[in-house]
């Protein structure tokens, strides 16, 4: 054999070699990256006994592509029979996703209620609120039952309340939209974190009042809950904004993202009564001491003095309280 031609030979057999190393690290690098796992799961629940939102594909969709975004991956159904123990372990939230009527029996009931106790999450959209009425254990963890909501979707102007929370940080402090507003049985403020407010004020047929929850969270029976009245059109969940909303209740739910779920709820605080008779407090001002300065229509400037719990008559103004009505 001439040494040309072994030349050849050499310089052929590695080339193979070098193609079969190239082919191995491909392999290894984009092999690797198809087969890995999401951080976490969610499952959405869309069945329904009573009313049907044509956005539910929408939303179905919407949540597909938010967990391709954010490392989370989503089963959806609308069989209520994944409601078991051992189903429901491998989800970090479950969404009800613009769900209505009696859709759990007992036994998947009783299931929901371990999952939530063991730590799960919870989020509802929309008409979760319009679900499971008899079911008291499902109506705290919904916060409030739907009771009604004018013609149309009208737009309106959410009031940000909480600009922490992960679901309400991207938004801005007044969110003009377009939705199906609803009015709730209750006001659900002082056992939820109340997270944003509808004002009345900008859209005709609300029936709560100056304070109209619309978005809140909270902890409830060993888990986390977050809802949202919003996602009645199939455009909601084309909105970058109501996204990101989504977004943020979803990983708050399965706690990926931590925050402050018990500012407005009344258990969380301490009633201490100052002063059981004062006449007529006007003004009042808190001291970084903890001291308490106020002033009586009459006059008298009291201090109290958390240090002894006691209160002080600091001065006396002169003041005229004659023909004084009201």
């Amino acid at each position: 054999m001439s040494a040309a031609l072994q030349r050849r030979r050499m310089v052929r057999l590695y080339s193979q070699r070098g193609l079969v190393a190239v082919l191995i690290l491909f392999g290894c690098v984009f092999g690797t990256t198809h087969v890995q796992a999401h951080a976490y799961k969610v499952l959405v629940f869309s069945k329904t006994a009573g009313f049907r939102h044509d956005s539910i594909p929408n939303g179905i969709a919407a949540i597909q592509t938010l967990g391709a975004s954010n490392d989370f991956s989503v089963d959806a159904t609308e069989d209520s029979a994944a409601f078991t123990d051992t189903n429901l372990a491998q989800y970090q939230a479950v969404i009800f996703l613009c769900t209505t009527g009696d859709i759990l029996d007992s036994g998947q009931q009783a299931a929901f209620e371990r999952y939530m106790a063991a730590g799960g999450g919870f989020v509802g959209i929309h008409s979760a609120s319009d679900t499971e009425y008899s079911w008291p254990w499902y109506g705290g963890l919904v916060g409030a039952y739907f009771s009604s909501h004018p013609a149309g979707t009208p737009q309106a102007t959410i009031k940000v309340a909480d600009q922490i929370h992960p679901s309400t940080t991207p938004l801005p402090k007044r969110w003009v939209r377009t939705d199906e507003w609803y009015n709730f049985q209750i006001n659900p403020r002082g056992t939820v974190h109340v997270l944003a407010t509808l004002d009345e004020t900008t859209y005709s047929g609300g029936t709560m009042g100056f304070d109209h929850p619309i978005a809140w969270c909270h902890d409830y029976s060993g888990g986390r809950a977050w809802y949202t009245a919003g996602g009645h059109t199939q455009a909601s969940y084309t909105e970058p904004l109501f996204l990101a909303h989504l977004l943020g209740g979803i990983e708050f739910a399965a706690g990926e993202q931590a925050a402050d779920s018990g500012a407005t709820i009344d258990s969380n605080y301490q009633k201490v009564i100052l002063d059981s008779a004062p006449a007529d407090p006007m003004e009042l001002a808190v001291a970084s001491d903890g001291r308490v300065f106020y002033a009586e229509r009459g006059g008298k400037l009291k201090i109290y003095k958390p240090q002894t719990s006691s209160i002080v008559v600091a001065g006396q103004l002169s003041v005229f309280t004659q023909l004084e009505d009201g």
